[in-house]
């Protein structure tokens, strides 16, 4: 395996008593979709934040492409995308102007039609943020990550609230970015959301890092150690049913 581009050594971080993210530790590799997963409040979005050099740790070590958190968080801030939500975007301005406005703070040059192509929505160039649906402003966000040219793109919990037509389409554009572009660091609470993204996810509860491996690997883990299903998996679910028997989401587009 080649050298990891996220090192995190030890990592805490204590909010009075409360140790929020507890001594983790883990590698990212270059061209993983890598997954922090667990319930709400078990520290992933915290770690995430971290990583990202916008909450100070507690102790810990954290490499970014071997800048180091605590003296590189610049040169960090340049190399990485970070998801934003919609409550961030300037609302008087459509979606070709936002990318246009990011780009400046990088100080870089951008084609936003190119990039609004790459997640499927250079129709909607000149729409505003409000005018779009749940499944497009997440794909939006997605797009605004871009705009740096990015080593490593985060995303937090990025098909939370979607209906299940629009999730599906957020998995296949995260695997295209993957495979065109980037790594990609995600944090969900959606158990077949990383079965299906992640190349190898780490699961954390309660602030501590409880497993990590690739989702196969883990399943095989659990399988070896007896345990069985109380009934058979079917090869589809309910939600598989719903999507080919009526070719649309259950929730209508805006």
């Amino acid at each position: 395996m080649s050298e990891p581009i996220i090192e995190v050594l030890d990592l805490q971080k204590r909010y009075g008593n409360v140790d929020a993210v507890n001594g983790i530790s883990f590698s990212i590799y270059h061209g993983e979709i890598f997954g922090l997963l667990g319930p709400n409040g078990a520290g992933k979005t915290t770690t995430l934040e971290i990583i990202e050099t916008l909450k100070e740790k507690t102790s810990g070590a954290v490499k970014v492409y071997g800048y180091n958190i605590d003296r590189d968080a610049a040169a960090i801030k340049q190399i990485i995308g970070v998801q934003l939500q919609s409550s961030g975007y300037y609302p008087g301005l459509n979606l070709e102007q936002l990318l246009e406005l990011f780009a400046g703070l990088y100080n870089t040059q951008i084609n936003p039609l190119q990039i609004l192509s790459l997640v499927n929505l250079a129709d909607k160039a000149k729409a505003k943020v409000k005018e779009l649906s749940g499944g497009q402003r997440q794909r939006f966000s997605i797009a605004t990550t871009l705009v740096n040219n990015p080593k490593v793109i985060f995303l937090d919990e990025p098909t939370t609230g979607l209906d299940p037509q629009a999730r599906r389409s957020l998995w296949e554009l995260i695997r295209t970015i993957r495979a065109s572009v980037t790594t990609i660091v995600l944090t969900t609470h959606y158990m077949d959301e990383a079965e299906y993204l992640c190349d190898r996810i780490a699961i954390m509860d309660q602030g501590r890092l409880i497993a990590l491996d690739s989702p196969d690997a883990l399943i095989d883990q659990l399988l070896q150690g007896g345990f069985e299903r109380k009934k058979d998996v079917k090869a589809a679910t309910l939600e598989d049913v719903f999507i080919a028997l009526t070719g649309h989401s259950l929730e209508p587009a805006l």
